[in-house]
This record gives C-alpha cells, structure tokens and sequence, in this order.
C-alpha cells in the first residue's frame, strides 16, 4: 500500500511539473505572427482625388506650392511590443491580438495614412519577430503599388526603449526608422536599450508566467507564456564584435545613444532618429534635463533631427520653470517647494501622511516632522515616489505633479525635457564651436493597438487611445502593487534590484520605518494615475514632392514637416525676406542681420461624417472593419474646421554660459487673430526687434482651431475652490472604476506647430556684441 501511495505520489508530481513545463514553455499556444494584410488597395481614382482636393485647397488659400502635404505617423506599436501584449490580455480589459497586418489595415482603410511607421519595442523583439516584421511591411507596401500615387508607404522601424534610474543616466526613448525595407539593407537584428527595459521583461520568469495563467487561465494568457518564453530563449550577443561578425539569432544591446548612433553608423544603413516622450514623467526621472545630450559623442544631428512634440501620451512643447525634484550642493535629491502652477508630487506626500497623522490626535510637531520625512521618502524614491505613502490612492494625489497651465501635458511633466527647453539650451563645452539642438518638429499616435493615425475622431478612448487598466481584482493583483492600509507616516520603500540598483548617491536618510519590495519595474510606476493623460494621439505632416517613399524621406530630411494634434490642418510658414531675395520655408535656417518677415497660412481640418467611406466599407470584411475600425474611418466632408488664430513663439537660446533659460523663451511672442473664414487664416508678422539684439533667434507657429471635444481633454476632472486650487479629482481610469463607453470628452482647441525657422545672427561688425538677457 506505502508503496502505491509513493508511486501515485510521484507520478502527481511528474505530472504537475509537465503541466508547469507545458504552461512556461508556451506548448499550449501558437506563435503570435504578423497575421494577413488584406490584400486590396484603395482604389487609385480615391487617391488621386486626394491630390486634386488639396490642390484646389492650396489654391484657394493663396498659397504658391509645387508640394503636397502627407500625412503620417511614425510612432505605432503592435501586440509584438510588450507592453502592448500585455494591454491585449482579457484581465486587462483587451481587445485580444493586434498584429502587423492589422496595422497595415487600419493606416490604409481606417485612418487613410499616407505614411506611417512600426516601432514595436526592441527589448521584446527577438530574431523571428524580426524577420516577420521586414516581410510584413514589404506586403504592406507591395499591396500599396509603387508606382507615382501609392495609397500609403510603410517604413520600417523600432523603438529604443531606455529608462534611467536617475536624472544623470536616463536618455529616454527614440524611434530609429530606415529609409529601405529590403532585408538586406536594414540590420539583421533591432537594437535593444539594456538596462532597466530590458530589466522589466527578464523579471516575468518561467515561474511568473505559471502564475499569472493560474490567475486567469484562458487562450490569450497561454500565448501571453508563449510569447514570454520565446523572449527568454533569445541570448545576448557577444560584446565587442562588428555588427555583421554577431550571429543573427541574439539580442544586441546600446544602453547609451552614443552607442546607438555608432551601431547605426556601423550597419551604414539610411535611418533616422526620434527622440519622444521627453517630458513624460511615467518614466522619465524627477530633475532629468535635456542638458547632458549635447555633450560628447552624445549630440548627433546627423541622425537625430526630428523631435515628436505630440502624442497620444501627451504634449512635450512647453517650457515651464518648476522640477520635481531639486538637487543640492552634494547631489543629493530633495523635494521642491510648490509654486503657483505646480504642486510636487513629493510635496503632496507630505500633506497626504500629515493629513492622516493630525487624524490620529498626534501633536503638530511629531506630524510635521513625519511630512518631511515623507517629502524625503518620496524623492529618493524616484518613479516609485508615490509607494512611500501606504494605501494611497489616485485621489489622493490630486493634481500634483501636473503642468496646470499646458496644453494636454504629458503625465507627470518634466519640463528639462520640452522642445522649448531643448531649443533654447546651448553646449559651451567648445566656446568656438558652442552646440545647440535644431530640430524640426513632428507628431505621432504611439498607439499600443496597431492603429496608426488615430486621432482622426474622438471616440473608443480604450483603443483609440492607450489606457490600460485591470478588468476587475484578478488584474489588480497579478499587474499592481499591494498597498496595503493608510498608514499616518511614510515608509522608507526599499524597491531592491527593481528599480534603483543603478544609484550612484547617497540619498538623504529619514527616520520612517523601511518596507521592501521587489518586482519588475513595470509594476512601480504610476500606471492608474496616468490613464487620465492618454489622448488619441498626433500626426507628423510632411510638405513632399510626390507620394513616394524616398520624397517622404528627402522632406523629413529637410525638416519640412510639422506636428499636429490629430487633425490634418493644412501650414505654411515662410520666412519671406532671405539674402538674395530667397524665401526659408519651416525647418531652413538662415544668416541674417535685418528684420526677418514671415507668412504664415493655416486651413483647417475637414469635419468628420460618422461611418466609413464605400472603398473601406467593401474592401474589408465586416468582422474586421468592426474589430480593427471599430466601424469608424476617416471619413471627411465638404466643411473645414476654423482657424481662430495664429500664436507666434520666440526663442532666443542661450547665447553666454548660464543664460536663464526663462527669459529666452516667449511664449506666446505674438498672437494673431484669424477671421472665421472657410479658407483658412493668412497673416504676416516681423521681428523689429531682431537686428538691436544681435543674437540668434528661432521661430515656429501654431496653428490653432475653433474648440471641439477631445478624449481626455480634462485630464483628472478637478474641482475646484475660489483659489484656483484643485480639491477633488474624478479620475477617467483604465479600469473597471470607469464606464468603458465613458470616452472622458472635454474641450479643446486642435492645433498644429510648425517647425522651427533658425535665423543665426549675421555680424557685420568685428567683435560685435551679441545682447544677452541676463
């Protein structure tokens, strides 16, 4: 009988080790492939009418220009992106796979791109996602035609996907896309960040995998441990080999841009690079700046010259003078005091845990003192702050840590990161050959779903835009932290390798008592707070010669681009007056010592009739124009939106060493009304004052329409008191708190900026002064 029983009992042992085999190693689920393009073009008559309608536009408006305006987006993510897979698992309110095809689908019937880009995350692309990702975007574009009036181009790409610890090793996340799609003209493998990305997929182990399908066992979580298993078996290549000596089959990593650029440069392929997010506080450290990548090899306007301003995770325009965290003389970080238009979120901590500790009777002093410990526990703590305080919650943070006075910022904005920052800096490292950024300006979705172009209508805000949240308390406790009860003082949160194992500082001590966690950082970050900050994103517009790949390429070379905030608002902006009688067009650069002029002409987006067109309506079945469409196209009528005016911004960057980057920045230098007028808004302007500063100027637009309604728009909801102070919020969550039909609409005003036109100062004088505004 003992023996029997010693029998069946490692035979239930073999068995559930088989079942834990099975379940880790993904045996149970298919491969998540590129799946099938529909293989119908839009018909050539629909694009040539495009054409013809916007030249009829251009010249109604007045404009004299042989190029056409395209529309694109150039930041786009399918569930082959980590993050995006684990957006599409049931648990966590998704809508199942979004594959290449889907992509491909939605940019050609849904959204009529006439460009757009894939950027699935390098860290999770291993060798066979790789290959699959070229094959699909050359379907894409062999549906398409490569003759003169192709429906839409798809350029290849990934994401370079890097988080810092802190403020001095946080680069952030650029878009690197390639000019040709054949295989043997792109790398053979993607280039990953390392680091903590990298960190954060190799923390979900075989064992964390059996746990979540025992969570919530179904065929999407099967082929989530499938998809992660795969990732697991791909090895990192061997360090210090040329590019083409690596073995195809392994992961190859530059934890720097400097070793980005240099991998790019070895490969010898055409590509470019885009930094986005740049004022993203999800990731991005508090104090980070901008500052440090103009230093060194670092600074490469070869292959980094455009910035995305504008996405479906926020705006990243604007300067504002406040920080998240200070540093003092020892480096160490510190909580800000708040100011007029901005409440730290280190701060808030502090007024949370006193709040609580005055509750309990406790005397003022003893509270105090526990708030600066809080303030002091929050900061060291970087992203994960907001795990100091136990048991908080969104509403307890009000609005802090958020631009009160920008438009659609970015959650948790960093300023150091704005383009208006990054225009107005300069390098003095070499006082003879001082560096500054010149980047054109351009916008994107960052869509998650495989929906490139999404901001063409205000609807679907869980698929259109990129909440992600748990469909009930099985999601909440597989992807949130445990906060466990309010407590009436902070805890000094010990996040182990997770999250800080890259500090090089001693942070300032508290007395709190400590709390250790560890997990992937993924799971650290203020992802329920965040939801109220995503919108359906931009577009990058190009002012081309043709609809042809390689004239798309040549404007976004050029910097002839501009950003918009989803709608397709037509821009020009010229400078008039150049040496030689030339005009500059948005992106160009001059050397002049008068007054420069400029014109500007903006027309506005066409109105949206609901439904779709007939060409998508019969190309694609009726399952996927509601699955990948969600029975909404972009679908214009014969009306265009007003232009109510145009705001001129002024920068003047920094010209001497320490320059305070406040007073060179004027935002708005000039505002123009626009008469409500079908035809769009035509306005010139000059800089009188340009010639008695002598000194380097930068000038763009923007390119605003009448109010409409936009997803997101309010951002946390607040109420208010007489003073301006926010008192209570009404989060538009990503979870089951939040009606999933609520699209969280309020009022905005779309717009467009165009790029920047550089205007050096010409001297004509030996020795002559430049003006500074010290």
């Amino acid at each position: 009988m003992a023996k029997k029983l010693i029998v069946a009992a490692l035979s239930l042992v073999v068995l559930l080790a088989l079942v834990m085999l099975t379940v880790t190693e993904g045996w149970l689920a298919a491969h998540e492939g590129p799946g099938t393009i529909t293989e119908l073009r839009v018909p050539e008559e629909i694009v040539t009418d495009r054409v013809a309608e916007q030249a009829a536009a251009i010249s109604a408006i007045g404009e004299n220009a042989s190029k056409q305006i395209l529309f694109g987006d150039l930041h786009v993510h399918t569930t082959l992106s980590f993050d995006a897979f684990l957006g599409s698992l049931p648990m966590m309110n998704g809508e199942g796979t979004h594959p290449l095809a889907d992509a491909c689908d939605f940019a050609r019937y849904c959204s009529a791109l006439d460009f757009w880009s894939i950027n699935d995350h390098a860290e999770a692309l291993t060798p066979r996602r790789w290959k699959e990702t070229i094959a699909s975007i050359q379907q894409c574009n062999a549906v398409g035609g490569n003759g003169p009036t192709p429906d839409t181009v798809a350029f290849l790409g990934w994401e370079w996907t890097q988080v810092g610890s802190l403020p001095e090793n946080h680069y952030g996340h650029k878009n690197v896309i390639f000019l040709e799609t054949d295989a043997d003209k792109v790398p053979t493998r993607p280039i990953h960040s390392g680091g903590m990305a990298r960190m954060a997929l190799q923390g979900l182990s075989a064992k964390r995998s059996l746990q979540l399908v025992a969570l919530d066992p179904n065929k999407r979580m099967l082929e989530f441990a499938r998809y992660l298993q795969e990732l697991r078996q791909t090895k990192e290549c061997e360090p210090g080999l040329s590019e083409r000596d690596m073995p195809a089959d392994c992961g190859e990593g530059a934890t720097t841009p400097d070793q980005l650029f240099a991998k790019l440069n070895d490969w010898g392929f055409e590509s470019m690079v885009i930094p986005h997010g740049t004022t993203w506080g999800y990731y991005t450290p508090p104090g980070s700046t901008w500052d440090k990548q103009l230093a060194g090899d670092l600074y490469n306007p070869d292959q980094q010259f455009l910035l995305e301003i504008f996405s479906g995770h926020g705006n990243s325009e604007q300067y504002r003078d406040f920080r998240g965290a200070e540093f003092n003389a020892d480096g160490q970080p510190v909580c800000p005091e708040p100011s007029a238009n901005y409440l730290p979120s280190c701060y808030r901590a502090g007024q949370i845990i006193e709040e609580r500790c005055l509750l309990t009777g406790a005397e003022k002093d003893d509270c105090a003192h526990r708030a600066a410990n809080a303030r002091q526990d929050y900061t060291n703590l970087s992203l994960a702050g907001h795990l100091a305080v136990s048991g908080e919650s969104t509403a307890d943070w009000l609005d802090a840590g958020q631009c009160r006075d920008c438009y659609l910022p970015s959650f948790n904005y960093r300023p150091g990161g704005s383009a208006q920052y990054i225009t107005a800096i300069t390098n003095f490292d070499d006082p003879a050959n001082p560096r500054r950024f010149r980047f054109g300006f351009m916008a994107s979705s960052d869509n998650h779903r495989a929906r490139p172009g999404t901001g063409y209508k205000e609807f679907f805000r869980r698929g259109m835009a990129d909440p992600t949240g748990p469909a009930g308390p099985k999601g909440a406790r597989a992807f949130l932290v445990a906060q466990g009860e309010p407590l009436p003082y902070s805890e000094a949160v010990d996040v182990g390798r997770a999250l800080m194992s890259s500090v090089t500082i001693d942070l300032i001590k508290t007395d709190s008592p400590t709390r250790k966690i560890d997990v992937p950082p993924l799971l650290l970050t203020e992802a329920e707070r965040q939801a109220s900050f995503f919108t359906t994103g931009g577009l990058i517009a190009v002012h081309s010669q043709s609809r042809q790949r390689e004239d798309i390429w040549q404007a976004m070379q050029a910097k002839e681009v501009y950003a918009t905030s989803g709608d397709r608002i037509l821009l020009w902006f010229d400078l008039l007056n150049a040496p030689g009688g030339n005009t500059v067009v948005m992106g160009g650069d001059v050397q002049m010592d008068n007054a420069p002029q400029f014109e500007v002409r903006a027309m506005g987006a066409f109105e949206q009739l609901p439904g779709c067109p007939d060409y998508s309506i019969n190309n694609l079945t009726p399952e996927k124009l509601e699955y990948v469409c969600r029975g909404e196209c972009y679908n214009p009528s014969d009306t265009r939106k007003i232009i109510s005016r145009i705001e001129v911004v002024r920068i003047l960057p920094q010209a001497t060493p320490g320059e305070d980057v406040r007073k060179l920045i004027q935002d708005p230098w000039k505002t123009l009304d626009c008469e409500a007028n079908q035809l769009g808004c035509t306005v010139t302007f000059s800089d009188e004052e340009y010639a008695g500063l002598a000194r380097d100027a930068v000038y763009y637009v923007r390119a605003i329409e009448e109010p409409g309604m936009t997803v997101n728009a309010d951002q946390l909801r607040c109420e208010y008191d007489e003073n301006g102070n926010c008192i209570k919020v009404n989060p538009c969550y990503a979870d089951w708190r939040t009606d999933p039909n609520d699209d969280c609409l309020g009022t905005s005003e779309e717009r467009a900026w165009s790029s920047p036109i550089f205007v050096d100062w010409k001297k004509t004088e030996p020795g002559q002064q430049t003006t500074s505004l010290n």
